[in-house]
């Protein structure tokens, strides 16, 4: 039996990835891609990337696009009311499963799935424990295309900041920082890739710190063909 799936879309290359996998799944039907976006500066949370470049990204994918708008600052508790609400358009639309892009984070993914305790709406982590080396390397192999917006400089270099995730990234990266990022070094954007049906044209922005992250603005400018 198909299952009806949202997707938690974080803009970067994890939850890209994770769409990716359902694509290729014949039992899952995905329904939409479900972003929170910070209220003020109009970005997604984290990742530093602009509204109109994530509405881009729904369009690529020919999926839609539900932006769940949280304060600035947010409280845990804001953002679990947030969530609370949404669940409604969830049940309306019949959803059977929320897909993660998690990879390896035991608390993360079990403070998802407490958030859907009792809801019958299960999670589903596509991506979960598969080694990071090997998998950002296959997802930049397959043609995923995406740049660092945001970088944590406690734990990775500010230059690391508006380069493209590519093999080259990756062998640059000091030891002990995970490749996917997974432990919050860096936060990506993709703008073109196999989970997309056209690339995103982009250039990259004026990079500046911001509540003690550097993050790196990525301009969308049009839709182009593959």
């Amino acid at each position: 039996m198909t299952k009806r799936v949202f997707l938690s879309w974080s803009s970067g290359k994890d939850s890209a990835w994770t769409l990716y996998n359902l694509q290729q799944d014949p039992d899952v039907e995905i329904l939409g891609l479900v972003t929170t976006v910070n209220q003020k500066h109009q970005r997604v949370a984290m990742h530093g990337v602009r509204e109109q470049l994530l509405q881009q990204q729904a369009d690529a994918a020919n999926l839609p696009l539900h932006s769940l708008h949280i304060p600035s600052p947010c409280s845990n508790q804001q953002y679990e009311d947030v969530m609370k609400n949404f669940l409604q358009v969830m049940l309306d639309n019949k959803i059977d499963s929320m897909a993660f892009g998690d990879l390896y984070l035991e608390d993360i993914r079990q403070y998802r799935e407490k958030q859907l305790e009792n809801t019958g709406i299960m999670p589903m982590f596509p991506l979960w424990q598969k080694p990071t080396q090997q998998l950002a390397r296959e997802m930049i192999d397959a043609g995923l295309k995406a740049t660092i917006t945001c970088v944590d400089p406690a734990k990775l270099p500010a230059d690391f900041a508006g380069r493209a995730f590519d093999h080259d990234f990756l062998d640059d990266l000091p030891k002990g920082i995970d490749p996917c990022g997974e432990n919050g070094e860096f936060h990506s954007c993709v703008y073109d890739g196999p989970m997309f049906k056209q690339a995103i044209e982009v250039e990259n922005g004026e990079i500046v710190k911001r509540d003690e992250f550097i993050f790196a603005d990525l301009i969308p400018l049009a839709l182009a063909s593959h």
